[in-house]
């Protein structure tokens, strides 16, 4: 079977379990990886970040297969961001509950 069709046939589910194998070192169910697991998981994991994720996260593969690897003031940027387009935090004092 081609890699394509097996990347292009993997679910979102699928992805985040051999995520967590890689992770981990073991299967769901507890189990360990093999050394060829491992290495087989890890490449699947790689190959359908860049080909279906599409992300740009820092350490993460992109679409062209590079390693994305940001500066500190790239993502210190991007959090800023996201913390000034995230809804407030709603805050209570004490005797208002």
């Amino acid at each position: 079977m081609a890699l394509d069709s097996v990347i292009n046939a993997m679910t979102p589910e699928i992805f985040q379990r051999l995520q967590q194998a890689v992770e981990t070192g073991k299967w769901p169910d507890g189990s360990k990886l093999s050394d060829e697991q491992r290495e087989n998981s890890m490449q699947a994991v790689m190959l359908y970040q860049a080909k279906v994720l599409h992300s740009e996260e820092h350490m993460s593969v992109g679409a062209d297969g590079e390693l994305i690897h940001k500066s500190r003031q790239q993502l210190k940027q991007e959090m800023a961001e996201q913390a000034y387009s995230s809804q407030p935090i709603v805050r209570f004092k004490a005797n208002d509950i």
